[in-house]
């Protein structure tokens, strides 16, 4: 699952204030059932463009990463909240919303990885891709 919000207006020194996004980022996994296994990273940024500054923070979860991008100056946040294991959207939602006082959000839902949710498909798929590029054949190439 890969929960993507997009928040609009809220509480701009919340916004701006990188311990909140911290702290939120640092116990939020637990609230979620999920397995926090880095420390957040967290960096105030001023842009060239003013409006384009803010806070950006990051953490590593066992299960994927959550992360969060927010733009005071434009009254706007991006948080995605990405897991390989199912978790409650719509309290995450209402959590982000309540945190940061957004007054209006755009959500997506995104179900990601489908393909691995049968073993024997994955494997199969993996083995399928591992030969075409072996094999020189389309959009093959090595990183």
């Amino acid at each position: 699952m890969h929960l993507v919000i997009d928040g609009y207006g809220g509480d701009i020194d919340k916004m701006w204030d990188e311990e909140l996004v911290r702290n939120f980022l640092y116990e939020y996994p637990d609230a979620l059932d999920m397995t926090r296994i880095t420390e957040p990273k967290v960096l105030k940024y001023e842009a060239p463009k003013p409006e384009d500054s803010g806070v950006s923070g990051f953490v590593i979860i066992a299960e994927s990463h959550i992360s969060i991008h927010t733009f005071p100056r434009k009254e706007y946040i991006n948080i995605d909240i990405f897991s390989c294991q199912p978790f409650n959207h719509e309290r995450a939602l209402e959590d982000v919303k309540d945190l940061f006082d957004l007054d209006d959000v755009n959500t997506w839902l995104l179900n990601r990885g489908l393909e691995w949710l049968d073993e024997r498909q994955g494997l199969a798929e993996a083995k399928q891709q591992r030969a075409v590029l072996e094999a020189g054949g389309p959009g093959s190439h090595r990183v």
